[in-house]
């Protein structure tokens, strides 16, 4: 009924925020991880569980960009919430692909862990020589989350090959509003400058763009924050440490 599922979808929507704002406080307070289980893993609040499924490898995004490996309480927390609630229904293969990704980034991080084991790597994606740069940069800013150093594999590769065509779809998405589209994409672009390749795109203006225009969300404030980081400024910098013309993706 959908009376009765508006509520749920609600608190499951709350908590993600909930889960999000706390990772994105520890990631600007230089903390260690951000402190999401108050009580034994076995009793946590299914809501909670279901955010931590949802943010995935973005929980140990603190930890990532400061150098370290993911830390066990957190990771001890999202295997639980894996092995309690299954991976989402997709509504067709494409997008079943994508959370198939995600999770192996969830997964990989996991490893490192006591709490995970060996992660089969899903079918590989199309790239933007088959399905053309537009619906490549969308389904890679589906794929965000695997924008975190530690983290390596064929999306990562399309990324550094591709670069000019995640700056298009960046700039494409800003023309048109875009801005949850345009904030996943410039954190793959700070992503590969933060691999070494030249900027596509000056990152800077483009973070102070959606921070000011966006929505407002702490999931995206968590994104904004690690696209920031990955190019080499800080919260409440208005640069990101990019160069260059802004322009270059035309």
């Amino acid at each position: 009924m959908p009376f009765a599922e508006t509520p749920l979808r609600d608190e499951y929507a709350a908590a993600v925020e909930r889960v999000a704002r706390l990772t994105l406080d520890a990631l600007r307070d230089g903390a260690a991880a951000a402190p999401l289980a108050q009580e034994p893993v076995a009793t946590a609040p299914r809501t909670l569980l279901a955010a931590v499924r949802v943010l995935g490898a973005d929980l140990f995004a603190p930890r990532l960009l400061a150098g370290a490996g993911p830390d066990g309480p957190t990771a001890a927390l999202l295997a639980e919430a894996r092995r309690v609630l299954p991976a989402p229904l997709a509504p067709s293969a494409a997008a079943a692909r994508v959370v198939e990704w995600q999770d192996w980034a969830a997964g990989q991080l996991l490893a490192r862990t006591p709490y995970g084991g060996p992660v089969p790597q899903p079918p590989a994606l199309s790239g933007p020589e088959e399905v053309g740069w537009r619906a490549w940069s969308v389904r890679m800013a589906q794929l965000s989350g695997l924008a975190l150093p530690g983290l390596d594999g064929p999306v990562h590769e399309d990324a550094r090959a591709h670069a000019l065509g995640l700056a298009r779809g960046t700039v494409r998405s800003l023309l048109r509003h875009d801005l949850a589209t345009a904030a996943r994409l410039v954190r793959w672009l700070a992503w590969t400058e933060a691999e070494g390749l030249a900027p596509r795109l000056e990152i800077g203006p483009v973070l102070d763009r959606i921070r000011l225009a966006g929505d407002g969300s702490a999931r995206t404030g968590l994104g904004l924050a690690v696209a920031r980081r990955l190019s080499g400024g800080s919260e409440g910098s208005g640069g990101s440490g990019s160069s260059g013309d802004g322009r270059r993706a035309a």
